[in-house]
C-alpha cells in the first residue's frame, strides 16, 4: 500500500499543477485574444476541468498524509500546512469564483466585477500553483534524503 501511495502521490500532485496552470494560461490567453463567445466557452471548461482538479487535490493530500502517518514531521509537516491553506483557498475562492465567473461569461456579462472577481481568481490560482510547487520540490527533496 505504501509504495502505491508513493506513486500516486507525485503523479496527481503533479496534476493538480498542471490543470491550475492550464487554467491560469487558458484565462490570460482568452482575455487577450478571444471573442465574448471564447471567454465563455473557456468558462464553462474550467469548471469541467474542476473535475479533474478536485480529485486530484483530494487524493495528492490523502496519499500525502497516509504515507507520512498520523504525526507528519519536517518537511513533511511543512507541506501538511501548505495543503491545508491549498484546500482553504480552493474551496472558499477558487470555486466560487470559477461558478461566477462561467455564469457571468455565459450572459456576456464582462464588467468591472467579472474582471475584479477574475483578478481574485487569478491571484489565488497563482498563490495555489506557488504552494503546490514548493510542495512538489519537497516532496523531491524528502524522497532524495
Amino acid at each position: 500500500m505504501q509504495k502505491l501511495l508513493r506513486r500516486i502521490h507525485p503523479l496527481t500532485g503533479a496534476m493538480a499543477i498542471l490543470c491550475i496552470a492550464s487554467f491560469m494560461t487558458a484565462s490570460i490567453i482568452a482575455e487577450l485574444y478571444g471573442n465574448p463567445q471564447t471567454i465563455a466557452v473557456m468558462r464553462h471548461a474550467i469548471l469541467w476541468g474542476l473535475l479533474v482538479l478536485i480529485p486530484c487535490l483530494a487524493l495528492t493530500g490523502l496519499s500525502g498524509y497516509r504515507a507520512t502517518g498520523t504525526a507528519p514531521r519536517g518537511l513533511a509537516l511543512t507541506k501538511f500546512k501548505r495543503m491545508r491553506v491549498i484546500g482553504i483557498n480552493g474551496v472558499c475562492i477558487l470555486v466560487p469564483c470559477a461558478v461566477f465567473l462561467a455564469l457571468r461569461a455565459s450572459e456576456l456579462k464582462f464588467d468591472w466585477l467579472f474582471y475584479g472577481v477574475q483578478l481574485i481568481e487569478l491571484l489565488a490560482g497563482a498563490t495555489n500553483l506557488a504552494l503546490l510547487g514548493m510542495n512538489f520540490r519537497d516532496g523531491l527533496r524528502m524522497t532524495r534524503s
